[in-house]
């Protein structure tokens, strides 16, 4: 991993560059925070595997270019729960990139959420962090100002699996934003084939380019059925 010196300035540098190469936008006032939370995150790394993009490029095409797509397609003032953050992405860089929302972050696993509310605090961010299944949390507020409005899932089951765990709550949330990899249709098809889809429905509303591969992402919106039908496009 490259060293930066001068606190967190040439990292802030860096990640700038590498965002203007690529063509994402974003805040300037955001950068020496994203830049504390990349060095806490990969410091952290160290100790516990909490990622695979240990170097700039990857941190800006991978995190950064996921976590700036789901922004677009988040309304101001949404709360926003990330299922199963890991080391918190890409609920930490929302939370970076659009103050206005407000961002919670979820882990099964006691160590990583540990890790995580480390990783937040030491960035400077007021972001819960809830240790066990988001499931729990999301049946506890069906209502109410604690209401999750999206649910963010990247890197966390087959869409079947996460069919399984939400859509008997479909009812609980606004809707989940899930990004998946080339093999989204894949997966798609087999959640509607295996999954409990009586509820809901999946679409893409978003795709972007992995760097350095003919292959691309997508955003999978999955709503409640009557919800949807208000939603598409006409």
């Amino acid at each position: 991993m490259t060293s930066y010196g001068a606190g967190h300035a040439d990292l802030a540098r860096a990640i700038h560059d590498e965002c203007g190469r690529l063509g994402i936008e974003i805040p300037p006032d955001s950068l020496q925070r994203l830049a504390a939370y990349a060095a806490s995150l990969w410091s952290w790394n160290e100790r516990l595997n909490l990622t695979r993009h240990t170097d700039v490029p990857r941190f800006v095409s991978r995190d950064m270019g996921d976590a700036a797509a789901i922004a677009a397609h988040l309304a101001r003032g949404e709360r926003v729960l990330d299922v199963g953050t890991g080391g918190g992405v890409p609920g930490v860089l929302l939370a970076i990139l659009r103050p206005d929302l407000k961002v919670e972050l979820s882990d099964s696993v006691a160590k990583k959420a540990r890790a995580v509310a480390a990783i937040v605090a030491e960035t400077g961010l007021d972001v819960p962090v809830h240790t066990g299944a988001a499931q729990a949390l999301v049946a506890a507020r069906p209502a109410g100002p604690g209401r999750f409005d999206t649910l963010v899932v990247r890197a966390v089951a087959p869409l079947a699996k996460l069919l399984g765990w939400f859509e008997p709550l479909a009812e609980s949330y606004g809707r989940m934003l899930v990004v998946k990899g080339p093999r989204w249709e894949e997966e798609r098809d087999d959640a509607r084939l295996r999954g409990p889809t009586r509820k809901v429905t999946i679409r893409r509303i978003a795709s972007w380019p992995i760097r350095g591969s003919d292959n691309e992402s997508v955003l999978l919106e999955v709503r409640r059925r009557d919800d949807a039908q208000r939603f598409m496009p006409r």
